[in-house]
């Protein structure tokens, strides 16, 4: 799934290449995708592109007073097209779901593998009227988001996992699976942590993990091209998806174990004082 650093690069690309461009036409191939009705797809055709913000996960690209927000989910990605075939693109088994013309003849589809099909697109006046981006908690990389911010955030989530907690996007916004597992190894936290029992000195290396992951993993990919972002991604992941490889950093086996609907890598040397995890949809942490 692309996560924040990902999304905020797709912003930065998009920026670069769509401001001041007018949409020519917006092409809906996967009805499912379309989450809203009012105001209609066709109402964005012909209108400037002004800005592209992100907001956690989703990208918004607004156009005189109208916002196109969208969510690529699990499985999906955009893809930028310099020149955009002259036809239009029609309703089919592939994995296109969305295209936006520009005015020169360039843009970008949304696209989404497999069949599972959560590509989420919306067109809003306002990106508050989309319920999951009206409660996102805190950006981690605003300003405003400090040590007593991430403080005040651990401890209204008591003793939920600590894995859990960056993962949730009411919480925290724009961290996944991927980079929450990053950020526990570089901060030497077991993922299955209490949030509320950390103390002021890993407190301060978790707040500092948070800001060097992130804005480590947008710095790498600054200047990338959209295709190239999943590549550079996977990259530069030290524990995340690495099951059974050494660990860079003590070179102990990288370990798995199950969480929620997905799963989790860590390090035992570097994370849990050399113990095992236990998998959580059978038994507890082990102590």
């Amino acid at each position: 799934m692309p996560e924040m650093p990902e999304v905020e690069s797709l912003a930065v690309f998009l920026r670069q290449r769509c401001v001041g461009r007018v949409i020519a036409r917006v092409e809906l191939t996967a009805f499912s995708a379309l989450k809203t009705y009012e105001p209609p797809l066709s109402a964005l055709n012909g209108l400037e592109i002004d800005g592209v913000e992100r907001h956690g996960k989703y990208l918004d690209v607004s156009a005189q007073g109208l916002h196109l927000v969208f969510h690529l989910a699990r499985a999906g990605w955009l893809r930028w097209k310099d020149t955009l075939p002259d036809t239009p693109a029609k309703p089919g088994k592939g994995p296109l779901a969305l295209r936006v013309r520009l005015d020169d003849g360039s843009g970008f589809d949304l696209t989404e593998a497999g069949t599972q099909r959560k590509l989420a697109v919306h067109v809003v006046a306002d990106p508050q009227d989309i319920a999951m981006v009206a409660t996102l908690g805190p950006d981690p990389l605003s300003p405003e988001f400090d040590e007593d911010a991430l403080r005040a955030v651990l401890t209204r989530a008591g003793r939920a996992q600590l894995k859990g907690v960056l993962k949730d996007q009411r919480t925290i916004a724009g961290i996944g699976n991927a980079y929450s597992d990053e950020i526990l190894h570089a901060a030497k936290l077991s993922p299955f942590k209490p949030s509320s029992s950390l103390t002021p000195d890993e407190l301060t290396v978790l707040y500092r993990a948070v800001k060097d992951e992130l804005g480590g993993a947008i710095a790498r990919a600054e200047g990338l091209a959209a295709k190239d972002l999943k590549g550079e991604k996977k990259s530069g992941l030290r524990v995340h998806g690495r099951a059974g490889q050494p660990c860079d950093v003590c070179g102990d086996t990288i370990a798995e174990v199950s969480f929620a609907d997905s799963s989790l890598q860590y390090c035992p040397t570097c994370q849990t004082g050399g113990k095992k995890l236990a998998d959580r949809r059978l038994s507890k942490l082990l102590k």
